[in-house]
């Protein structure tokens, strides 16, 4: 295999990744081999990534988690099922076509997707890794993007510039730690930790006495199932809290998940900036709510421990924010919570010995890693880029070639920005627009629901409904 660290040379690039998530690692495999116009060479791409090797959160990789998506939902698939980077390939790799077939999982395990993706990474030749990328600046007399990066290898560090004519942002998302817990998540040696690392600490939270799990997502929901069923019957000691008034499920049906289609996408887009606003923070059910299967394996094991007599020692309060915290003086490493029960309006503290943060992740801010670029990036009303449709950022006129974004959209695309069964069809969206032509053809319907009332944008298939007349004002 060849060096794996080190760019092609000095020659000028169609497109420059940064950021190796499953977002970019998708667009470098539907990138992989395909022409810039008809007749010419294939495009020629460098992703840069700061890790040695491809991790996919690796902290939270418990056994038997599952992904919330099927499996098709992989790099490629949904815009190209014939790739070599499908997960089934992957699987016929292996091997194990059939043993997958018999097992007729549609949700696969966790550790096996960061195992495909961690494949896919090893083996196409444009993924560099121990790559730093330290700035990103436009060169108008060469019209191109310059990225300054650092190589990290075995004899030290070496700097370099490569130039490119695009860039795909893939920096993904960083852990959010709420504003009152912070001093305590960042003091060493005290026991808070974020999800992301909960299994590179689940050991030591193991022999703390008291657990305390804050965040009612589906991390938050695995990690008390986890302790849960480590910890002896009776004497569990494991509080779980969360902001929201339930520990609701996820919306799961099948005309709900509609919201994650490129039809719903673009309704999403096109609606003006301040409903988008509105509508974001009302849809958290969509993807911040937790899976019916895990919440059955909870209330399974909480019952299980009631077989024979006796309550566990776990208590479950939802509707409850964490308004200060603190380390006890002459206690020690433990934490003293105070909380605020927003229906009841009360307030009371609970004293933990450890605390585990599943309070989700936010978006990377961009100006970081884009000073030189952001004189030329538009905004909205609130100072947050603006996003075309096909996922780049609004800029000036002068800066000639394009930055996408993946992940970083969902101001202006709607809840399905993270969400992994749009990896494939955004990747591909923006292929369609770099190259100017249609290496991938996409669907020009993906959902049953049409999204508002006006009329649909694609042509009206024969059999597939009646386009709607707009009514006449004031009717």
């Amino acid at each position: 295999m060849s060096d794996r660290t080190t760019p092609e040379g000095d020659r000028t690039h169609d497109l420059i990744g940064i950021g190796l998530g499953p977002f970019n690692l998708s667009l470098a495999a539907l990138a992989d081999g395909i022409p810039t116009t008809p007749g010419r060479q294939p495009l020629t791409t460098a992703f840069y990534e700061q890790r040695p090797a491809f991790h996919w959160h690796p902290g939270l990789l418990i056994d038997g988690a599952t992904l919330q998506v099927p499996f098709l939902a992989d790099l490629t698939t949904l815009a190209d099922p014939t790739s070599p980077w499908t997960f089934l390939n992957y699987l016929r790799t292996r091997d194990r076509l059939y043993p997958f077939y018999f097992a007729e999982q549609f949700h696969i395990h966790r550790a096996e997707y960061d195992a495909y993706c961690r494949w896919v990474s090893e083996q196409l030749p444009t993924i560099h890794f121990d790559h730093h990328v330290d700035a990103v600046s436009w060169n108008p007399g060469h019209q191109l993007f310059e990225v300054e990066h650092t190589h990290r290898g075995p004899h030290g560090q070496a700097h370099g510039r490569t130039r490119t004519r695009h860039i795909a942002l893939g920096v993904g998302t960083a852990p959010f730690i709420p504003e009152p817990l912070r001093p305590l998540a960042e003091a060493p040696g005290v026991p808070v930790i974020h999800s992301a690392d909960y299994l590179h600490h689940r050991e030591g939270l193991l022999k703390a006495d008291h657990i305390t799990v804050i965040g009612s997502g589906q991390s938050g929901a695995e990690i008390f199932l986890d302790l849960l069923r480590a910890r002896p019957r009776g004497i569990e000691r494991i509080h779980w809290l969360a902001r929201t008034q339930a520990f609701a499920p996820m919306e799961y049906s099948k005309l709900g998940l509609e919201h994650f289609t490129p039809d719903y996408t673009h309704y999403f887009h096109a609606l003006p900036e301040d409903v988008r606003d509105t509508l974001v923070p009302q849809q958290w059910q969509l993807h911040k709510g937790i899976d019916t299967d895990t919440i059955a394996a909870i209330h399974d094991e909480l019952y299980r421990r009631t077989l024979h007599g006796g309550w566990p020692d776990a208590t479950l309060t939802p509707g409850v924010s964490v308004r200060t915290a603190g380390r006890l003086s002459g206690a020690g490493n433990r934490i003293e919570l105070h909380l605020e029960h927003t229906q009841q309006n009360t307030r009371t503290r609970l004293t933990t010995d450890a605390v585990v943060l599943a309070t989700g992740y936010r978006e990377r801010p961009l100006d970081t890693l884009l000073t030189g670029i952001t004189p030329h990036i538009r905004r909205d009303t609130r100072g947050r880029p603006r996003i075309h449709a096909d996922f780049r950022l609004d800029l000036d006129p002068a800066v000639t070639g394009n930055i996408y974004v993946q992940n970083a959209e969902r101001h202006t695309h709607g809840v399905g920005a993270p969400d992994l069964g749009l990896a494939a069809w955004r990747s591909a969206t923006i292929l369609n627009h770099l190259t100017g032509a249609t290496p991938y053809r996409l669907p020009s319907r993906t959902a049953f629901t049409t999204f508002g009332l006006s009329p649909r944008t694609t042509p009206a298939v024969p059999g597939q409904g009646t386009p709607l007349t707009p009514l006449a004002q004031g009717n």
